[in-house]
């Protein structure tokens, strides 16, 4: 069964609600410039009131290393997700599992993966104006071809409408979605979080 990411949560409301709905996994945004960004004592904050079995996934940006570190430990991170240039030397010094992000134009995007050694890897799609959570699509294509390198979350774009055949086509691990099931940058909306995990799920 695929599984499911739910990113950018910024309150305890949206965290408890998305894990009851059933995501496997909840993301939080430290990275600045995002309209999703959490700083590190907040996040500790709604971390510490999930319930057991959620995954719990920090996005960082070319941050330091030990910013990425250290952040992972106060907020207690299952998981760090790289979204920005990070060669393989850093993922390999992160204290924690490690998704790295590729922002996909074509195919060629694909051709740095085998060089990281990670958990998984994360498919977005190309913006020059940002490192994510733009609610854009790429082909979808490129990410069947990227399975041959291990467990791939797909990204960009999804919504409750297409998540369906997004996982018909792709059969990923899993799906991430963020701009997709939002009232508004940060603040999500219940029926479209459920509608999108049921869908996601093949209930």
């Amino acid at each position: 069964m695929t599984k499911v990411k739910i990113c950018g949560i910024t309150s305890v409301e949206d965290a408890l609600m998305a894990a009851a709905a059933g995501a496997d996994a909840l993301g939080f945004i430290f990275f600045e410039k995002s309209p999703r960004f959490l700083d590190t004592e907040k996040a500790a904050s709604i971390i510490t009131s999930l319930p057991p079995f959620i995954q719990v996934v920090g996005l960082f940006v070319n941050a330091p290393l030990e910013f990425v570190n250290d952040t992972a430990d106060r907020c207690r991170l299952d998981i760090a997700q790289l979204h920005g240039d990070e060669s393989p030397d850093y993922c390999g010094e992160v204290r924690r599992r490690v998704m790295k992000a590729f922002r996909v134009r074509g195919m060629e995007s694909l051709a740095a993966m085998p060089d990281y050694r990670v958990a998984g890897y994360v498919l977005d799609a190309y913006s020059p104006n940002a490192y994510g959570g733009t609610g854009a699509k790429f082909d979808w294509e490129c990410a069947v071809a990227a399975k041959a390198h291990g467990p791939i979350v797909l990204a960009g774009g999804l919504e409750p409408d297409n998540v369906t055949s997004a996982v018909a086509q792709v059969a990923p691990y899993g799906v991430d979605v963020s701009s997709g099931v939002e009232l508004s940058p940060g603040v999500k909306d219940p029926e479209k979080v459920r509608n999108f995990i049921r869908r996601a799920k093949g209930f």
